[in-house]
């Protein structure tokens, strides 16, 4: 289902994947817009949202006030930058990498096949990665 608002996790912010989807979806959670079926993965520590937050060495709550204070994508990077940590071009490539590549023989397989037999759709070795699944479900 395509959301109106909600970027995909491809679209780079500052050179990284998933900033602006995260961002995204707090804002269409506050103007309550977000659908319910994305609520139990808002800010999940396990999931995309957690590892970017851990991967700039912010909290996803405080990080959720400053978007509700207002700003740019850029200004609430440049804001989690500050406040916990500006990566390195070769650090920004590395998480590029991985976040592009969770479900791919990783921790996150049985869940990316759980999805997949939930959804019919089994025998579809094209859908192989986290974003591959919101690609498919999204239309993008």
């Amino acid at each position: 289902m395509k959301i109106e608002g909600l970027r995909s996790p491809q679209k780079k912010v500052g050179g990284l994947y998933h900033f602006g989807r995260m961002i995204d979806k707090i804002r269409l959670f506050y103007d309550d817009k977000l659908p319910k079926e994305y609520l139990s993965f808002r800010g999940l520590s396990a999931g995309l949202d957690g590892h970017l937050c851990g991967f700039l060495e912010i909290n996803y709550d405080q990080l959720e006030e400053r978007v509700k204070a207002g700003g740019t994508d850029k200004e609430i990077l440049e804001w989690c930058y500050v406040d916990g940590h500006r990566p390195n071009k070769v650090q920004v490539r590395i998480w590029n990498g991985f976040v592009s590549k969770m479900g791919w023989r990783d921790l996150f397989l049985k869940f990316v096949n759980n999805i997949k037999k939930q959804a019919g759709i089994e025998d579809r070795d094209d859908i192989v990665t986290l974003f591959d699944l919101i690609g498919l479900d999204e239309g993008d």
